[in-house]
């Protein structure tokens, strides 16, 4: 499809931010919308782990790139670069989580309507930790955020819808859990449990 029919263009952020680095794609997308000013008929939206919800977005998309942290079985922090018909392949290759499923089940399902975007873009990261309940991104995940969005808006750039300096008016989640409130205002962890209960989950031995 050449770049000038691309009416309707879908950036998403998927994944939970309660869990350390599934939080990832979420992250990606606040911080492209603090970061850049584009073109109107791009749409930004955290999808969080929405699963089906998300079809009605996809179904108007003419092209769809997708921030998430991906379990690739590399070196924390690697990012990789999956496109079209690989992109559900890679979401349910190694699932980390429900919200992986979900997701590979709205893009199998907007296929099978015949309504999944033609162009798709997986930019995903490789997670160092998840069993961190109430947990921000690790230093190395976070580290690869600007890299992460360099290629999203490279990817833009070469399908005619440029990027400036700026903000743009996403879709965001309520600013209470944005990541520099949610990190900051996290309780110490004498004072928050992080994987449990203790009285319910006692170290082993």
């Amino acid at each position: 499809m050449p770049a000038h029919n691309l009416e309707h263009i879908l950036i998403l952020g998927i994944g939970n931010v309660l869990w350390a680095d599934e939080g990832f794609g979420v992250r990606c997308v606040e911080a492209l919308a603090d970061s850049h000013a584009l073109p109107s008929h791009v749409r930004l939206l955290d999808g969080g782990t929405q699963g089906l919800y998300l079809l009605p977005f996809l179904e108007k998309a003419d092209a769809l790139i997708v921030f998430d942290a991906v379990d690739y079985g590399l070196a924390p922090g690697t990012l990789k670069i999956v496109e079209g018909d690989e992109v559900p392949a890679f979401l349910g290759a190694k699932k980390m989580s429900l919200h992986q499923t979900g997701f590979q089940e709205v893009i199998a399902t907007a296929q099978l309507m015949g309504r999944c975007p033609p162009r798709m873009v997986l930019i995903g990261c490789q997670p160092a930790e998840l069993e961190d309940y109430g947990g921000g991104l690790r230093d190395v995940v976070a580290a690869r955020i600007p890299d992460a969005i360099a290629v999203a808006l490279g990817r833009l750039a070469e399908w005619g819808a440029e990027a400036r300096p700026g903000a743009t008016e996403g879709e965001l989640a309520d600013p209470a859990i944005r990541r520099d409130a949610y990190e900051t205002g996290r309780p110490d962890e004498s004072l928050a449990c992080r994987i449990g209960d203790a009285r319910f989950f006692p170290a082993a031995g």
